[in-house]
C-alpha cells in the first residue's frame, strides 16, 4: 500500500465511506470514476488521459484502480489502494475492466457512472456497454465534485499553504513589472517563487493587461510595459494539486484618478461580499452585493460574468482550470455552509481583486492576506 505525503489513511477512510453512502443511495452496486480530480481524490493518485483509466469503486469489497502498465507503479507508490488491473498501452482497457468486475461478481451489476465526465465520450461508453452487455449503467452525476464542496481539516491546511505562496510569489511577481519590461518577467517570478516555497510546478496564472472588465484571460504580452499600463494578475499556486489563488493589479507609472477611484470601490464592495459569506448565506444574496455595488457605481455597464466559485483540488493535467461546482450569481440559490472554500473576484473600471476564502462556523475567513490596494510601480 503507497502512502501519501499529505493525506492519512484515515483521510481517506472517511472520504470512502461519504462516497459510499451516496452510492448506497443511488442504488448501484460499484460505480467508475475516470475524471483525474475523482480518482485523485478518491485514491491518492491521478494522472493523465493518455490511456483511459478509472478507480472502480464496489459498495462492498475493496476499490481497484485500473490503469497502463506503464503507470502502474507510481499509482501504488501514492495510492491506498493495493488492487491495481493493468494493461499494455496498445491493449484495449475495457476487457480488463471487465474481468475485474466479473471476479467480483459485478458485470451484470448496476454501475453507477458520471454521465457528464470528461473522460467518457459517445464512443468510449460504447465501448463500456459493448464489454459488460448485461450490465445496467446508472448516472451518478457529480457526485465526487459535490462531495469535494466540504473539506477536510488535512484539506484546508495545504488551501492555507497555498495561498501563503500566493501572497509571496504575487509580491515578486508585481515588483517585476517595471518599464521596460514584459509580462514574462512577472510570469518568470511567479513561478520561481512556486517551486521555492514547494508548490506544484506549473503555470502561474493569467497575466495579462486591459482597462475594462473582460481582459482577466488575456494572453501573456510580450511588448516592454511603459507607464499609464496596467498589469492584471492573478496566481494560481497548488500544493498536491490543492490551489488557492489571488489577484491584484498593478499600475505602471503614477494611476490615473479614475483607476484609483474603481479599485477603490471595488475593495470596499468586495469587503463587504466577503463579510457576507457567512455559514446559511444564500449565494445570489452574497453576490448581489457585489454585481448590483459595481453597477450602481457606473464602474461597468453590464455584469456577464460569476463572482466567485468553487477552490479545492485541480488536476495538474486536466481540462478544468475552474471548479464550477458552486458558482455565485443572480440564480443560484445554494447556501454557503463551513468548510466550503471559494475564489472570489472582481474586475472593473481596470481593477481587479481576488481572494481566497474559508468559510468556518464563525464567518469568513481569508486565506490570502496581500495587502488590497491598486499596486503602483513608478
Amino acid at each position: 500500500m503507497g502512502a501519501h505525503p499529505f493525506f492519512g489513511p484515515e483521510e481517506f477512510a472517511a472520504r470512502l465511506m461519504r462516497l459510499r453512502m451516496r452510492l448506497a443511495q443511488a442504488g448501484v452496486a460499484v460505480a467508475l470514476f475516470d475524471e483525474i480530480e475523482a480518482m485523485t481524490w478518491i485514491s491518492g493518485y491521478g494522472n493523465s488521459e493518455n490511456r483511459w483509466r478509472c478507480v472502480g469503486v464496489p459498495l462492498q469489497g475493496e476499490p481497484f484502480f485500473l490503469i497502463r502498465a506503464l503507470d502502474a507503479t507510481p499509482c501504488r507508490e501514492r495510492s491506498w489502494i493495493e488492487d491495481v488491473p493493468s494493461f499494455r498501452d496498445w491493449e484495449d482497457p475495457m476487457p480488463v475492466l471487465a474481468q475485474a468486475l466479473a471476479a467480483r461478481g459485478l458485470a451484470e451489476a448496476a454501475i453507477g457512472l458520471d454521465f457528464g465526465s470528461y473522460c467518457m465520450p459517445l464512443a468510449r461508453f460504447a465501448q463500456l456497454q459493448a464489454a459488460l452487455p448485461k450490465a445496467r449503467f446508472v448516472d451518478l452525476g457529480p457526485v465526487v465534485w459535490e462531495l469535494r464542496l466540504l473539506k477536510s481539516a488535512a484539506e484546508i491546511a495545504l488551501l492555507r499553504r497555498a495561498a501563503t505562496v500566493c501572497d509571496a510569489a504575487l509580491a515578486r511577481a508585481a515588483a517585476a513589472c517595471l518599464p521596460g519590461a514584459t509580462q514574462r518577467a512577472a510570469a518568470q517570478a511567479a513561478m520561481e517563487c512556486f517551486v521555492a516555497m514547494g508548490a506544484d510546478p506549473g503555470p502561474p496564472g493569467p497575466i495579462s493587461a486591459g482597462r475594462g472588465w473582460d481582459f482577466l484571460h488575456a494572453h501573456l504580452g510580450e511588448a516592454p510595459l511603459a507607464p499609464g499600463d496596467i498589469v492584471h494578475i492573478e496566481l494560481t499556486p497548488r500544493i498536491a494539486g490543492y490551489s488557492a489563488r489571488i489577484m491584484r493589479c498593478v499600475s505602471v507609472g503614477p494611476p490615473d484618478p479614475a483607476l484609483l477611484r474603481a479599485a477603490e470601490l471595488l475593495a470596499a464592495l468586495q469587503d463587504r461580499q466577503i463579510a457576507a459569506m457567512r455559514p446559511g448565506a444564500l449565494a445570489c444574496e452574497v453576490d448581489a452585493i457585489l454585481r448590483d455595488g459595481v453597477m450602481a457605481a457606473g464602474l461597468r455597464p453590464s455584469y456577464d460574468n460569476i463572482t466567485g466559485y468553487t477552490l479545492g483540488l485541480y488536476a495538474q493535467a486536466g481540462p478544468r482550470t475552474s471548479d464550477f461546482t458552486r458558482i455565485f450569481h443572480p440564480e443560484a440559490r445554494w447556501v454557503l455552509e463551513p468548510g466550503m472554500v471559494f475564489h472570489i473576484y472582481a474586475s472593473a473600471g481596470g481593477a481587479s481583486f481576488s481572494e481566497t476564502v474559508l468559510v468556518i462556523e464563525d464567518g469568513p475567513q481569508r486565506l490570502t492576506q496581500f495587502p488590497r490596494t491598486l499596486l503602483v510601480n513608478a
